[in-house]
Order: C-alpha cells, then sequence, then structure tokens
C-alpha cells in the first residue's frame, strides 16, 4: 500500500510518498523475501490494487541507491538481478519506525477514504476511452479524429480545474 512520490491525493494531508518514503516501501517488501526488479513492480502494483505500478525508472534507481547505502544486496539468478535486504537495511526499517508509521497511516486514510473508488472508476472510464479510439481510430475520417481530440482537450482541461482546485 504504497503510492508514487509526490503524488497528491486531493486530500490536505498532502502526498503519499514525501521525500525518502519509497526506500520504505522497496525495504518492507523486501523484509519478507528477495525479489528481482519486475517482481518488486508486479507485487507494488498487488499491494496497491492496481491504483498505482511504479515504472522501472523509480524502482530500479531507488533500488541500486539502496544497494549502495548497503541496505540491500544484489546477485544474478537466472539472468535476473535479485535484491535481498541486508541486517543494515532492516536496522534502518527499525530505527525509522515512527516515519514508517506516519507513512502507513498515510495510506490507510487514502485507501479507507472514498477517493480510492472514485479515482478507480475515473481509470475505469479512461481505459474505456482507450478500448473506443482503438476499435475506431482506424475506421473514421480524419474530421471525426480531430472532433475528439478537440473534446478530449477541452476535457483535459475541465478535469484539470476541477483537481487543482
Amino acid at each position: 500500500m504504497f503510492f508514487r512520490h509526490e503524488f497528491h491525493y486531493g486530500h490536505s494531508h498532502g502526498p503519499f510518498f514525501r521525500k525518502g518514503d519509497f526506500k520504505f516501501v522497496i525495504l518492507e517488501l523486501l523484509k519478507d523475501k528477495p525479489h528481482y526488479g519486475y517482481e518488486i513492480i508486479r507485487e507494488l502494483e498487488e499491494r496497491f490494487q492496481g491504483m498505482y505500478t511504479p515504472s522501472p525508472g523509480i524502482v530500479y534507481p531507488t533500488l541500486q541507491y539502496l544497494e549502495e547505502l548497503g541496505y540491500l544486496t544484489s546477485e544474478a539468478q537466472e539472468g535476473k538481478k535479485v535484491y535481498t535486504i541486508t541486517e543494515a537495511g532492516r536496522k534502518f526499517l527499525e530505527e525509522k519506525s515512527a516515519g514508517r508509521e506516519e507513512f502507513k497511516d498515510r495510506m490507510k486514510d487514502w485507501f479507507e477514504s472514498g477517493v480510492r473508488h472514485e479515482l478507480r472508476d475515473l481509470i475505469h472510464e479512461m481505459k474505456r476511452l482507450g478500448w473506443l479510439l482503438r476499435q475506431y481510430g482506424r475506421k473514421v475520417s480524419v474530421e471525426k479524429m480531430r472532433q475528439a481530440r478537440e473534446v478530449l482537450a477541452k476535457a483535459s482541461r475541465d478535469v484539470e480545474e476541477i483537481l487543482s482546485k
């Protein structure tokens, strides 16, 4: 149950990920068993119940950083780099338990709010729109595509106005 650095969710409580939070996410996950990079991504997507999938562009640099700090080790297994938490990493988690608990509380607050359900429904509508574009995109005229683009551009501006207030 963790979200992207600086992702704001519309509450006055602030962002899910504050500076340094994502390393807790990775260390907490590796505390139970070693994982390779894409396994970490899939596991976090599952923990977020499909609401967030961390990109390789955030996961791999974080893994490298944690390895440089001595909190993780990695070794190649079957052509994949497998990451394991070290004793120093476990000690770091222990020492920073207050920060971890604050982070977990922010996540719990969000997951128990209605925002999660509305966001899920909004994402569903966006996926449906993608399906419509794939379904009809090659079958319609340039003029219809231009009209659709204008509708989407206006919708994007309207959504931004709603969410940014």
